[in-house]
């Protein structure tokens, strides 16, 4: 099956289930797979054959940066539900959400949360 990349994309949300995170926020980065078949948009050169990578960044923005949930992995599965419903040729997404500073003592890069879902 072919694929769609969007990755590294930014926002600045207010998840988590700290009261600190709610009120004052912090980034979140996302990477987007979608699956599908890309033929039909390679031979015609029809954007109305394939995803348009704006609408996918603007859903993916409009859930980070929207109201707040305690968990990034219901943060996750709203942006692939969202995806599976809003774009019908979409066959399987992945979604990565990303913290990379979380409020957690230590030494790291960041906390991720990755799934898949299809039709």
């Amino acid at each position: 099956m072919d694929k769609i990349y969007l990755n590294g994309m930014s926002f600045y949300g207010y998840h988590g289930v700290y009261s600190e995170e709610n009120k004052l926020g912090q980034r979140f980065n996302a990477d987007i797979i979608l699956k599908l078949d890309l033929r039909p948009a390679g031979r015609t050169d029809d954007l109305e054959k394939t995803i348009n990578y704006a609408d996918v960044y603007n859903l993916t923005k409009r859930i980070i940066e929207g109201p707040p949930k305690k968990l990034v992995e219901a943060v996750a599965e709203e942006i692939a539900d969202q995806l599976l419903k809003t774009f019908p040729r979409v066959q399987e997404c992945l979604v990565k959400v990303i913290k990379p500073d979380p409020p957690i003592p230590g030494h790291y890069d960041s906390v991720a949360i990755e799934l898949t879902r299809g039709r």
